[in-house]
């Protein structure tokens, strides 16, 4: 008899501003907000449920199997972790067979990991029927990777992936609200047709980075407070641009909004960022960023509509990989497999 699967998948995203305004303590003390919208990228799940007690981990994407005999033999271990951390919260004690795989490798600044978590939250509440909310999704999914996992991070990546769409998203000490943008469809086809993602080549650890932020934040570094609160500023100017179609506007905050990004940590840009974001904007590019926490990951940049070609062609002439996208309205969508 043919087993049933629950699939899930959940959208990656891009952020335009506001991240690390995210990162606690910063938005309990003074209150955060980022501007993202999720694209036709994601991450996958797929729960089989088993007759026997035994429990079997693929990564599609890496080749790796994780195999238990029991759920409560699951170990952290370095490998796979978000994933057995998923199970030890909500498998219980049934035998299952997980298959798993995202369409950008962790540390790309998608937000790969903690979308791959509420993607497996997803596949899990198809399964066993769990009345959770996206709002419960989302926080389930930051307590898992910032508490159970003890890895640093924001929230806005959660929240991004469960929703879907174009979000002005504000975190405070009591409640993380996502505001979704009502945005006319020729703004946004604009905003599309201008945008450039450019793949740089190297994937980057963001705890490290997140770690050295908040310390900086804690012990009240002038140069990294100026910088979140700054951040936090030009997000709802940006919000306030895009809904209005002031595009150059928004290319413009993104460079400034850029240089003070790189203010929050050493690591945050490189030689080769900064070589790549020199050369978008030599040839056409208003501004621009690096996606997630820095240090490597996905570049993106904003264009004069009839430059856009020729930041592509510069771009990967000077090693760097344009990679097609579109904005994804969705947020996480699961179902079943017969």
């Amino acid at each position: 008899m043919k087993r049933a699967t629950y699939r899930s998948r959940a959208p990656l995203r891009i952020s335009f501003c506001g991240g690390g305004t995210d990162v606690s303590p910063y938005p309990e003390e003074k209150g955060g907000v980022v501007l993202s919208a999720t694209i036709n990228k994601y991450a996958y799940a797929s729960v089989v449920p088993r007759r026997d007690a035994r429990v079997r981990i693929t990564s599609l994407d890496y080749d790796v199997v994780a195999k238990y005999e029991h759920s409560r033999k699951v170990k952290f271990d370095g490998e796979l972790d978000l994933v057995k951390a998923v199970i030890k919260k909500l498998g219980g004690t049934s035998g299952l067979d997980l298959f798993v795989h995202s369409d950008a490798p962790p540390g790309s600044g998608l937000g790969s990991s903690s979308t791959l978590v509420v993607a497996l939250i997803g596949a899990f509440r198809e399964w066993l029927k769990k009345p959770l909310t996206d709002y419960e999704i989302a926080e389930l999914a930051y307590r898992i990777e910032r508490g159970d996992l003890g890895i640093a991070g924001g929230r806005q990546d959660q929240y991004a992936a469960t929703f879907g769409g174009f979000n002005f998203i504000e975190f405070t000490r009591d409640a993380t609200v996502v505001n979704p943008l009502r945005i006319k469809p020729s703004i946004l086809n604009e905003l599309e047709y201008r945008l450039l993602l450019c793949y740089t080549g190297q994937t980057r650890l963001s705890a490290g980075i997140l770690k050295r932020q908040i310390d900086s934040y804690v012990t009240r570094k002038a140069d990294v407070v100026k910088a979140l609160d700054s951040l936090k500023a030009y997000t709802s100017q940006m919000k306030n641009d895009l809904l209005l179609g002031r595009l150059d506007a928004l290319g413009e905050l993104l460079h400034e909004a850029w240089l003070k990004k790189k203010r929050l940590d050493r690591d945050i840009s490189s030689a080769r960022i900064d070589e790549l974001y020199a050369v978008a904007r030599r040839n056409g590019a208003v501004g621009g960023k690096i996606l997630g926490a820095g240090g490597g990951g996905y570049l993106l940049v904003l264009c004069r509509f009839d430059k856009k070609h020729i930041v592509a062609e510069k771009l990967e002439k000077a090693g760097g990989q344009i990679v097609e996208f579109g904005f994804e309205s969705r947020g996480l969508d699961t179902w079943k497999a017969e």
